[in-house]
């Protein structure tokens, strides 16, 4: 049976590759030059030959009879991680170990079916391939340590880099334990690599890449039934609240089937290839919990833990039971709080593109601070992840004070020492195939001892502006890939998602009949978004989003961001409300159409006179209006900001009462008879009454 459940994942795992890779290659476009193509180049070295041959037997999708030998013989940009004869067979050996075949060799193999798998794990898995458009990597040119190159490879898998102590040492795939050693992973030879072939680059690696098809469940498992040490308390944690097989998910088979048999359709856009589940946990590490109850890990119980959560009277209102897969349970809202539903990797836990002081494309370095707000698992909570240039790394719930004046630099003033939140171990990340563990840990000591959501924490969010990129609402645009792709084709740039009624893909929205329905990525093209990146709508739309939470019982200005700088939008109805069978319009139909060129708005740009300058900002609020904030670039580069584009507005939609514990959501409808006007949707804020109508402290324009 185990030997049966281990071919099964291997078999899923190449499955994968076999569903989005190129079609036949014409090998009449074959190199006919002197120099080498990556095929050519490992033909003539005998220390490849095994590769070569497994080259040969594999074709590059089930769709197609090429092989990927006839790939890498063509036109293309190609990076390969070109095992040597001697890793084959030490690959062959820990299979035979682990009792997959009975000897370590080709031979071994005891049915086809296995065998022919194997071949493709090690040949897709050795494989970027990067289009018509996009370089191949050398290694100047790889990411930075932990992170992931932004091509898949040919298995679909993104692997990872990891940077030894000696700065010549490069893994891919590795991972490192507490003294910064890579541990696993496949070294790239210090001699062969960045062999240039005329299609690509080489790498020879001293082993085979094959990145772990354990799950997150697999993983926490794993360190319950051999108690291992690392993050053998987490585990007992998430597995006694009964997550176990939720972390367990890969992808949607449903979703697979559709895709396959093209039962799905968009409007405009493309279809995601997949649609995968991800998870983040950020978790402190078994040290810490050594310190805090004073027993080794492998004898802290969950019982432990909960009595210890209640001690410090982190979740008052939780009950105190065992009963830890209920979601108002303290141990279950205490682990939930430690887990995003979306795989993040670590190049994306903070989104840098177009915040003042930096650009995407050009900029070597960050400038002011830059934040994502996300809702977590179980009881929905708000999490911040922040990074800036004032302090070094990426942290969770950091709530300094900023130099936010409008004349300010925005960089940070100062942090109240129990605001200063949990900094996140980036190097020590830990990457499986549906998501991520980062180990966390205080800064200072006068703040929260462990990351939670106390009312401090929930205060700490309700006084500031709460500003969430329209992407951030859906976690499978992280855990796809889909968000924030730097990778600039045509299929990354505009993803298409179906009416519900067809296939619900995007859990937090309903998009109804008559919608169609897009993510746009605007990469270098000047557009006036948030992130670079929208929703984008056109058709006869109705579409309810489901809204993050609010941290504490308030008033909050609900505020939607608007770029109007096209005469293709449209008009829509807005509604709001917590039943989604019973929602308010509120006002009268939303212009899209309406920017700071008209005069219902009252804009005017900034002047020298800072008085003036804020009763215009008092008469745009009186119109139900904000200019744009000045946090990003209204377009490329240094352009201005998006406080000073007359393009680039925000309108408040809602201004009432709204409670924590209350779903909430936002439902457009196009009152336009013409169907190919655009809804435009970027980011939405919630603003409690404390910043936005704060006589002491006025809101800032950032």
């Amino acid at each position: 049976m185990k030997n049966n459940v281990l071919i099964t994942i291997l078999i899923g795992a190449a499955s994968l590759a076999l569903t989005s890779c190129k079609e036949d290659i014409d090998t009449s476009d074959r190199y006919t030059y002197t120099e080498e193509t990556v095929a050519s180049y490992l033909e003539k070295h005998e220390e490849y030959s095994q590769y070569c041959e497994l080259l040969g037997e594999v074709p590059i999708s089930q769709r197609s009879e090429s092989t990927v030998w006839q790939l890498l013989s063509a036109r293309g940009n190609y990076t390969v991680f070109a095992p040597t004869n001697e890793a084959i067979e030490e690959y062959l050996s820990e299979l035979c170990e682990k009792g997959i075949i009975s000897s370590p060799t080709w031979q071994g193999f005891d049915d086809d079916e296995t065998l022919d798998s194997i071949q493709k794990i090690i040949v897709y898995n050795s494989v970027i391939d990067g289009g018509d458009d996009t370089d191949p990597y050398e290694t100047g040119s790889f990411p930075g340590d932990t992170e992931e190159f932004l091509i898949a490879n040919m298995n679909d898998r993104k692997l990872t880099v990891n940077y030894g102590i000696d700065p010549d040492s490069i893994y891919i795939n590795g991972n490192k334990d507490d003294d910064g050693n890579v541990i696993g992973g496949s070294l790239i030879d210090l001699q062969n690599r960045d062999i240039f072939a005329l299609n690509g680059y080489i790498h020879q690696v001293h082993s085979v890449v094959a990145p772990s098809n354990e799950t997150l469940a697999d993983i926490l498992t794993g360190y319950v039934d051999q108690e291992t040490e690392g993050y053998l308390v987490m585990a007992k944690l998430v597995l006694a609240c009964g997550l176990k097989d939720t972390l367990n998910r890969i992808k949607d088979e449903t979703y697979e089937n559709l895709y396959l048999t093209d039962a799905l359709t968009v409007g405009h856009g493309y279809l995601p290839q997949h649609r995968k589940f991800g998870f983040t946990i950020f978790a402190e590490p078994d040290d810490f919990w050594r310190q805090q109850l004073g027993k080794e890990p492998r004898d802290i119980s969950p019982e432990d833990v909960k009595d210890w959560v209640v001690s410090k009277g982190l979740y008052p209102s939780a009950k105190d039971n065992t009963d830890y897969e209920a979601t108002d349970n303290a141990l279950n809202q205490f682990v939930t709080y430690h887990i995003l539903p979306m795989r993040i990797p670590v190049d994306k836990l903070v989104i840098h593109y177009n915040e003042k002081g930096y650009y995407y494309a050009t900029s070597t370095r960050y400038s002011i601070p830059v934040w994502e707000l996300y809702t977590t698992m179980g009881e929905r909570r708000l999490i911040k992840l922040y990074q800036c240039t004032d302090v070094d790394g990426i942290y969770l719930n950091r709530f300094p004070t900023l130099d936010n004046g409008r004349h300010g630099t925005y960089h940070e003033l100062s942090c109240d020492a129990d605001k200063q939140g949990f900094i996140v171990n980036t190097s020590e990340a830990l990457g499986y195939i549906n998501g991520y563990i980062y180990p966390i840990s205080p800064v200072g000591s006068q703040g929260p001892v462990t990351l939670s959501y106390t009312q401090g924490t929930r205060e700490n969010f309700q006084k500031q502006r709460l500003r969430f990129d329209v992407a951030g609402f859906f976690p499978e645009l992280m855990s796809n890939d889909i968000r924030a792709n730097r990778v600039a084709t045509d299929e990354n740039q505009s993803v298409g998602f179906p009416e519900t009624a067809q296939y619900n893909y995007l859990e937090n929205v309903t998009i109804e009949e008559g919608s169609i329905f897009s993510y746009l990525l605007g990469l270098g093209k000047g557009w006036q978004d948030y992130q670079g990146d929208e929703i984008y709508v056109t058709g006869r739309y109705e579409m309810t989003f489901l809204l993050p939470p609010v941290p504490v019982k308030g008033t909050y200005e609900l505020r939607y961001a608007v770029q109007n700088n096209s005469n293709k939008r449209g008009m829509c109805q807005v509604y709001f409300g917590s039943d989604t069978d019973n929602l308010y319009a509120m006002g009268i139909p939303l212009d899209l159409r309406i920017g700071g060129t008209s005069d219902l708005l009252g804009w005017e740009a900034d002047t020298d006179d800072d008085d003036y300058n804020a009763e215009i900002d008092k008469r745009m609020r009186n119109n139900g209006f904000m200019k744009g904030p000045e946090h990003y670039h209204a377009g490329t580069g240094s352009s201005g900001t998006a406080r000073e584009s007359q393009y680039t507005t925000r309108r408040i939609i809602v201004r009432q009462d709204m409670d924590p514990d209350t779903h909430y959501y936002l439902k457009f409808k196009s009152v336009l008879e013409d169907d190919t006007k655009e809804f435009f949707m970027d980011y939405i804020e919630l603003c409690a009454k404390e910043v936005y109508d704060n006589p002491q402290t006025p809101e800032d324009i950032w």
